[in-house]
């Protein structure tokens, strides 16, 4: 980045928004949550409160040659939000206007800085909801297009994308432009929206998002049941899959990442120790429904599924049992970081080939001497590890492979976390070099002077 004068200084000043200079950064706008933070320290964080603060800040940037940081939250966990070395951080946590909710066509208007919280808080008096739950509801509608976030709700609702319907984008000169329409079909031109999802703020700066909005659903109940090994884990979610059942969570937390949850939440496991010790992994799953007699014939069908799948035991948890069980699994990342993880990895594959992936895993993780457990989203392959391998180089190569077994299974080596700065070097040496170089012009069709996302390997 370019060595700055006062006059820069002045310039942004000028602008009426709020700024602080390095001298003044608050530490916990210089990072995510990412387990490997870098320290790079930005010339200025900038809290815009609206659009057009947002493009005088862009212009002032492409006029200095600064490198532009987006962040909402800091709620990511891959590096994407971590400021470049002297880069200006646009931070959206201002601009948390819910525009407008248009019951009619269940459809909502935001502002990029609305938190998930904050919509669903809205959202409910109306018996409505916004599905997508990513597992943190401080995150804001503006990181998770930028990340394409999912979560554990994605085997029935899908991800950001599914429901992200327009979004107005600031663009590197400073121009404006709208993409979509709030409706659900849509043949007209290039899909700019889907383009940008996922984008990691690489190809611009979302102020505003139109999301499909979906009834509240006003039956649930929780049901865990434990497997003595992961193959009939995913061998009952084929079954209740092929039923029609449609869960809306599908979850599997293996042994070890049981324990530790049981250990350090309020959930009681409510299992016979010799059943614990006979489990290999738990299956989670919620189902929801309209009618209290639609959910009864539901759970009916899912015992039978369950058991004539291997289940050792099928438990209905009772709403504070429930509660804190996702809760813990939601928790998975901390509880990880707190124990010393040293990597966490969010490889997704077609859900048949969990078990045989994570059979991979734990020869991977045997050659290297390395330990690596977790849980994950096994309705739609969505494999989370915790990596315990604190030799840097020897964790590099594990990680390197545990990569290429997930993408030679058809899969990818981020399902939702994203790229960022943590798995950008993986991706150049295991991904198709035609489709990096189609990528890179891409890049310089939306930013030819490389000044959004800084540092993040797309530029």
């Amino acid at each position: 980045m370019p060595e700055l004068g006062p006059h820069a200084r002045a310039e942004l000043d000028a602008l009426g928004i709020a700024v602080a200079y390095r001298e003044a950064n608050s530490a916990s706008d210089l990072h995510d949550e990412s387990l490997h933070p870098r320290g790079a320290q930005p010339y200025a964080v900038a809290r815009p409160t609206d659009r057009d603060d947002v493009v005088a800040l862009v212009r002032w940037a492409r006029r200095h040659q600064v490198g532009i940081t987006a962040r909402g939250a800091g709620t990511g966990l891959s590096g994407a939000s971590e400021p470049a070395e002297g880069s200006l951080v646009v931070c959206f946590d201002q601009m948390d206007r819910i525009v407008e909710v248009d019951l009619a066509n269940q459809v909502a208007v935001v502002e990029a800085g609305v938190t998930l919280a904050q919509l669903n808080e809205h959202l409910a008096p109306l018996g409505l909801h916004y599905p997508v739950a990513p597992g943190e509801t401080s995150s804001t509608l503006g990181g998770n297009v930028n990340t394409n976030a999912g979560g554990m709700r994605a085997v029935r609702h899908g991800v950001t994308r599914h429901h992200v319907l327009a979004l107005e984008l600031v663009l590197a000169d400073g121009t404006v432009v709208r993409t979509g329409a709030p409706v659900v079909k849509l043949s007209s031109g290039y899909d700019l929206t889907q383009l940008v999802i996922g984008s990691e703020g690489t190809l611009a700066l979302v102020t505003e998002v139109t999301v499909r909005l979906t009834p509240r659903p006003e039956q649930r109940a929780t049901v865990l049941a434990p497997f003595d090994s992961l193959d009939a884990v995913t061998g009952a979610v084929t079954r209740l899959l092929r039923a029609g059942l449609a869960p809306s969570l599908l979850e599997y937390i293996d042994a070890l990442t049981m324990a530790v949850l049981v250990r350090e939440t309020p959930f009681t496991l409510g299992l016979a120790p010799e059943r614990v010790a006979a489990t290999a992994a738990y299956l989670v799953l919620v189902l929801e429904t309209r009618t209290a007699a639609q959910l009864e014939d539901d759970l009916a069908a899912c015992d039978e599924i369950l058991e004539a799948a291997g289940a050792l035991d099928a438990l209905v948890l009772d709403g504070r049992a429930a509660e804190d069980l996702i809760a813990g699994r939601e928790r998975a990342f901390w509880f990880a970081k707190a124990a010393g993880a040293n990597d966490i990895v969010d490889v997704v594959v077609p859900r048949a080939h969990v078990a045989r992936y994570l059979e991979q895993v734990a020869g991977i993780a045997a050659d290297h001497h390395a330990l690596v457990t977790g849980c994950g989203h096994v309705g739609d392959g969505n494999v989370h590890l915790s990596v315990f391998c604190p030799d840097d180089a020897v964790r590099e190569r594990l990680l390197l492979e545990l990569y290429r077994a997930g993408i030679a299974l058809g899969g990818a080596i981020s399902g939702e976390h994203g790229l960022g700065r943590d798995k950008w070097a993986a991706y150049l040496e295991l991904t198709d070099p035609a489709l990096l170089a189609l990528q890179r012009r891409v890049k310089a069709a939306f930013d030819p002077e490389g000044l959004l996302g800084p540092g993040l390997g797309r530029g």
